[in-house]
């Protein structure tokens, strides 16, 4: 079995595995770059394989970076199966569509203002071609070994991380590799914890948070002073938030901070369509996460969900004090940008970021100190207070990756790290070495190695 690395190699997005049997073409993750221009141009990029000749995709999770370059792969003539669990289907069916929405407006919006070398400025793929792609998904349940023939079987075991997230075992003609996907975190507030690798030769892991301790601080303490501060300035706080894991985590926080009397009952607004559609998915996945169907209705009846365009103008029109969650978590897009350009300049108010800003995206530049941020076509000052919340991520950090390993028997012959920083990554590596002696090594864009 071969093995080529054709996305997050020593950066965070664009998971992208192809790998080949004798009989099979298929992909793990398929998911689209992000943050630095460079990286994004690599989606314009023609794959160094026909997607027609591609049997299958085995989808680890919903997000963008794993899962946003489908409908642009159907687009160019995939017609084979993209298998994933429930939750990541139903997930997609709001991401995917989300993501071509949001090229679509993004591309008129560069052909409005003029703002683009390109004449016209295309979208990668619009709604329909994320819709077109839908059509081909297939689920597989947590746990079940499926045998696709010829000696191919696949199976995706519980991650945490968000819902539905997963780590594929792939095994054919007596070798396997267990791809990681994006690992939760053991002392997730709702999210269950991963379950152990399933024993296998090789190990495809992800370093998002290789060099790095999560630290002790708890989230919602740092939610609530940062809330408090605010509300004392009479000012707004604008958490750019994933659509799907954080956004609820968020949410979650702030409702526990009301029901114990921590901060004030400001209003609490969901502005992004796909927040509030993955909010009530979150609902209706109970028993895929630590809160009670009863304790899931109450957080997510703390928010207004703010559907139509003129609602969320009239939300940022508002002048008292308030909360506003609103995707994406890096500001790379979305309704959260005309949040952060009518609230970036106005020192009374904070912008709070929840999770790892990718290099070059407008969350990291932001996050950085950079004293003003173009969006929208114009450059924004920021004067707004900028937190980070420190301990917040949905991934692993190194101990829990270790832990996560560890747990394994028998080594396996060869670990690849991947999904990380060039600086996490090296990290991550060292501390497997030292720590459990296993063969280690990260490997550069397209990459190619057999499996034997």
């Amino acid at each position: 079995m071969d093995i080529q690395f054709l996305g997050a190699t020593q950066t965070v997005t664009g998971s992208k595995y192809l790998l080949k049997t004798d009989t099979k073409q298929f992909f793990v993750d398929c998911g689209l770059f992000q943050g630095l221009k460079s990286l994004r141009l690599e989606n314009w990029n023609k794959l160094p394989i026909n997607p027609s000749e591609i049997d299958y995709v085995f989808l680890t999770h919903a997000h963008i970076d794993h899962s946003g370059y489908l409908p642009l792969l159907v687009k160019q003539g995939f017609r084979g199966k993209i298998y994933c669990t429930a939750p990541t289907f139903e997930l997609c069916k709001i991401l995917l569509i989300d993501s071509g929405y949001l090229q679509e407006e993004d591309a008129k919006r560069a052909n409005k203002y003029s703002y683009t070398k390109h004449r016209p400025a295309l979208p990668l793929y619009n709604k329909q071609d994320a819709k077109e792609c839908l059509k081909y998904f297939e689920v597989i349940n947590f746990a079940e070994i499926v045998d696709f023939g010829d000696n191919l079987k696949v199976s995706f075991h519980y991650a945490s991380h968000i819902l539905g997230a997963a780590s594929v075992r792939i095994e054919c003609d007596g070798v396997s590799v267990l791809f990681s996907g994006d690992m939760g975190r053991a002392d997730d507030p709702i999210m269950l914890p991963p379950k152990p690798p399933v024993q296998s030769d090789y190990l495809v892991v992800e370093s998002t948070y290789g060099n790095r301790l999560h630290g002790s601080d708890l989230p919602v303490d740092q939610l609530e002073e940062v809330i408090n501060r605010t509300v004392e300035r009479k000012g707004t706080i604008v958490i750019p938030a994933f659509a799907v894991g954080r956004a609820q985590a968020i949410l979650y926080y702030i409702h526990q901070l009301k029901t114990e009397d921590r901060i004030e009952d400001i209003p609490v607004y969901i502005d992004s369509p796909m927040a509030i559609n993955a909010t009530e998915l979150f609902c209706e996945y109970s028993d895929q996460h630590r809160l009670t169907p009863d304790e899931s209705a109450k957080v997510c009846d703390e928010a207004v969900y703010v559907r139509s365009v003129d609602e969320s103008k009239s939300v940022s029109q508002q002048d008292q004090p308030k909360i506003i969650i609103s995707a994406s978590g890096m500001a790379s897009g979305g309704r959260v940008l005309h949040h952060l350009a009518r609230f970036a300049p106005d020192p009374n108010s904070s912008i709070v970021f929840t999770g790892y800003q990718a290099e070059g995206t407008r969350g990291d530049r932001i996050v950085s100190g950079e004293k003003s941020v173009k969006m929208l076509g114009q450059m924004v000052p920021i004067n707004a207070e900028i937190v980070q919340l420190t301990n917040a991520s949905a991934h692993a950090d190194y101990e829990g990756l270790l832990g996560w390993m560890s747990q394994m028997n028998i080594p396996p012959k060869k670990v690849f790290l991947v999904h990380g920083e060039t600086e996490s990554a090296e990290v991550l590596k060292v501390r497997i070495e030292e720590r459990l002696h296993w063969n280690c090594m990260i490997p550069n864009y397209k990459y190619q190695e057999t499996l034997t």
